[in-house]
């Protein structure tokens, strides 16, 4: 019978008998039932390679297997990975291999790169990357010590240096979503990359953080827990008291200065791990702006984030995004409820005396009243000895963030 290409499966099984049995014939073929037995294993072999393929490794159980193998610990991997908290976090895939991790392990422990690859940052295992990485700000990224000194460097090797700052973030291009419209040079290319050096430095600082925070419960968050952080304004020391709050909660807050060329105020995402991260550039240093951005970020945090967005905020920009819009709501609600406000002398006769007295009933700064009428009414020019000026990045200049 003439061999043919393998279309079901009784064909496939009816060679596979054929096979067996010119197999069991071992020396005693005959040239012809040799060639016919090459055949038939090249059709079941191509077969079998469509019906079932196999899978490729997983490169974490490829780890594990080794270091098993090799009867290694976690410490010892430490020379692979850079630190013992590197370790941990690929191992429970909470961190991706970074082409220097892959390099290290194909020579140290001898598991083949293809293997590796598929635990690494997928813009960096890419034949032709879809990413120009000459656009990151790597003079200021440099400057801030995100990456090592660049003025002496190759230009292959300042490439690498971003890839792996990029990649240790576990942040890859697609993984974020600015949905906030940003004015000016924002809309840039360059500033679009200067928006991911930021955030994945973010991401990293808020791993390195030495202090202890709660459990995150999503439960916890509410519009009464809004309204308790709203009213921590109250105090001098409100922001570092907005902080300890938050993290009491399992929210991690991260204060780091916008790059030059964007328009960015505060960002809300979580972590490989689930961990929620709220971030501020305090990139006015008022009191109202403070409170209204945290505020902001938090209820994005409650109602939109999932692990797959970020959201990066200019709260000077319009946007037609009903979370933004929905997230603008929550927090205005969370210091002064419509209605209250509807109904207020601050509202209805605005004056210094109108504003401190609703600030007062409502336990909340004056900075904030002020700055929604500010908003309300177009006029920037009113209040401006009200809004707290200078009076919130000097509490964050001494404390480990």
């Amino acid at each position: 019978m003439e061999a043919k290409v393998i279309r079901t499966e009784d064909q496939y099984y009816a060679y596979l008998n054929e096979v067996q049995a010119l197999i069991s014939l071992g020396l005693n073929l005959t040239p012809s039932q040799s060639e016919r037995l090459e055949l038939l294993s090249v059709l079941i072999e191509s077969y079998e390679n469509s019906k079932y393929p196999v899978e490729t490794p997983d490169p974490i159980d490829a780890i594990l297997f080794r270091m098993s193998e090799k009867g290694l610990k976690q410490a010892d991997l430490i020379p692979y990975f850079g630190t013992s908290s590197r370790v941990s976090e690929v191992l429970n895939r909470k961190r991706p291999l970074t082409v220097q991790m892959i390099r290290a392990l194909t020579i140290g422990l001898g598991i083949s790169a293809d293997t590796l690859v598929g635990a690494a940052t997928p813009d960096l295992v890419e034949k032709k990357p879809a990413v120009d990485w000459s656009k990151f700000p790597i003079k200021e990224m440099s400057k801030r010590g995100w990456i090592g000194n660049v003025t002496k460097a190759a230009k292959d090797n300042i490439e690498e240096l971003v890839k792996d700052f990029i990649s240790e973030a576990g942040l890859h291009f697609g993984t974020a979503s600015f949905r906030r419209t940003l004015a000016g040079e924002a809309k840039s290319p360059t500033s679009k990359y200067a928006l991911y050096a930021w955030l994945a430095r973010v991401i990293q600082k808020s791993r390195e953080q030495s202090k202890n925070i709660g459990h995150f419960d999503e439960n916890t968050l509410s519009a009464q827990y809004l309204k308790e952080l709203a009213q921590l304004s109250w105090f001098d020391k409100g922001p570092l008291l907005a902080v300890e709050f938050l993290e009491k909660s399992g929210i991690k807050v991260i204060i780091e200065p916008s790059l030059k060329g964007t328009l960015l105020d505060g960002a809300a995402l979580k972590d490989a791990d689930g961990t929620p991260i709220v971030a501020l550039t305090l990139r006015y240093d008022r009191v109202d702006y403070f409170w209204f951005t945290l505020l902001h970020e938090v209820a994005h945090i409650w109602k939109h984030v999932t692990s797959e967005e970020a959201f990066l905020d200019d709260l000077d920009a319009s946007s037609e995004d009903r979370r933004e819009a929905e997230a603008n709501r929550l927090a205005r609600e969370a210091f002064i409820p419509r209605v209250h406000w509807r109904r207020s002398e601050a509202y209805l006769s605005p004056s210094k005396e109108t504003i401190e007295k609703l600030a007062k009933e409502l336990k909340i700064h004056p900075a904030i009243v002020a700055g929604r009428i500010r908003k309300e009414t177009g006029n920037y020019g009113m209040f401006t000895d009200l809004l707290g000026q200078n009076q919130v990045r000097s509490l964050f200049q001494n404390i480990d963030e």
